[in-house]
């Protein structure tokens, strides 16, 4: 029992399944597929396809559900411990923004991983396609119980997506795709002139008619003559012939304009290109990570 909320916290069982979806329905964001069986499985076993490195350095998670007085699931919440540095890891949540049930699911995971650091939504889970960090203009209760715990946020990526095709961008004569070294079912495309390759993407195989764009880049002398839109439009036309719909990407967003990774042309580029901004997304640390 949470005594602040009158809510009863306990372990999630496989009949919490259609109920937690459900949580997790009400949090989806656009260009993000609807969260399976399958996804929750994973995320439930510590698994992801996304940062996976990350996930493999934690124990096995925790995941705890909250139920009002009659019985009905109103959130979720799974955290873990990561060994390696003794933190704490408030892995993802859900709770249909109630405040209430918020607070009672960030308090009781305090109180499980007190008295170390605590870090929350800090890796892309197995419930989405990488969406990594919290959405705060979607999820701005879940964000403002974050901060009434002690947690300070800190911006992170801003979250795109346009629909596809993408007709208008012109395409690069010379273009290379190959599996992405990396893996997790990735396609690297790379654009040449002679043998000299002087642009890059990654893209992500499209998952329920949704691509994405984990990257793209232009060698620093080849700057300055539209390679970087050719680039784009080339890697736009291979998802929509693989199948998207649309697509999403995620833009680096923790550095001012000026510094070593400003983004400011990019976010520019993909401006112009038809991509909207979804989300600002936050991740959030807890230092001392004490119980409430």
């Amino acid at each position: 029992m949470s005594p602040a909320s009158g809510l009863i916290l306990r372990p999630y069982t496989p009949a919490d399944q259609a109920a937690v979806l459900a949580l997790m329905e009400c949090d989806r964001l656009p260009g993000q597929p609807r969260t399976t069986p399958a996804m929750l499985g994973e995320a439930l076993k510590g698994r992801c396809p996304v940062d996976g490195g990350w996930w493999e350095e934690l124990a096995r998670p925790t995941v705890q559900v909250a139920m009002d007085a009659t019985g009905t699931v109103t959130g979720v919440v799974s955290h873990a411990l990561r060994p390696n540095d003794n933190t704490g890891q408030l892995l993802w949540l859900h709770c249909q923004e109630d405040p209430r049930t918020a607070d009672a699911l960030i308090s009781h995971t305090l109180t499980m991983l007190a008295p170390r650091p605590v870090h929350a939504f800090h890796f892309a889970s197995a419930l989405t396609l990488g969406l990594e960090a919290l959405p705060v203009r979607h999820r701005g209760r879940t964000a403002a119980a974050l901060e009434r715990a002690g947690f300070q946020g800190q911006r992170q990526w801003r979250y795109l997506r346009a629909d596809l095709p993408a007709p208008r961008l012109p395409c690069l004569g010379r273009v290379k795709v190959k599996p992405d070294p990396a893996g997790q079912g990735a396609c690297r495309l790379e654009g040449r002139e002679g043998r000299r390759v002087v642009a890059e993407a990654v893209i992500g195989m499209p998952a329920h008619g949704i691509g994405v764009l984990w990257w793209i880049g232009v060698l620093p002398d080849a700057r300055g003559r539209g390679l970087g839109r050719s680039m784009l439009g080339s890697a736009l036309s291979v998802l929509t012939g693989l199948g998207a719909a649309q697509v999403i990407l995620y833009v680096d967003d923790d550095e001012p304009p000026g510094g070593e990774r400003d983004r400011t042309a990019a976010k520019s580029l993909y401006r112009s290109a038809g991509f909207t901004e979804v989300d600002q997304l936050y991740v959030y640390s807890l230092r001392g990570g004490q119980a409430p």
